[in-house]
């Protein structure tokens, strides 16, 4: 997961609506199905995929209240911590 995405796709869910997001979601998913995609471009939609759930759940944390600043280093210290253990 890259925060400068994760930043960056918040800011989009904030000036439009997390349904993009969500569409978009599905629609990379179902390119996954894709039996001739390489073993890299499998990585790279995941990746994607891995982003905007993680946009998803940051722009959560500010609905709930958080500032955007505490809520995205909030997420990614989780996201690490997850890879640590």
């Amino acid at each position: 997961m890259k925060l400068p995405v994760i930043k960056q796709l918040t800011k989009f869910i904030e000036d439009n609506d997390q349904d993009y997001i969500v569409e978009t979601i599905d629609v990379l998913e179902n390119l996954c199905e894709v039996s001739s995609l390489k073993d890299e471009e499998l990585d790279v939609i995941a990746e994607l995929i891995s982003n905007l759930y993680g946009a998803l759940e940051v722009h959560k944390m500010v609905k709930e209240g958080k500032d955007k600043k505490v809520a995205l280093n909030d997420f990614m210290k989780r996201v690490l911590g997850s890879i640590d253990k």
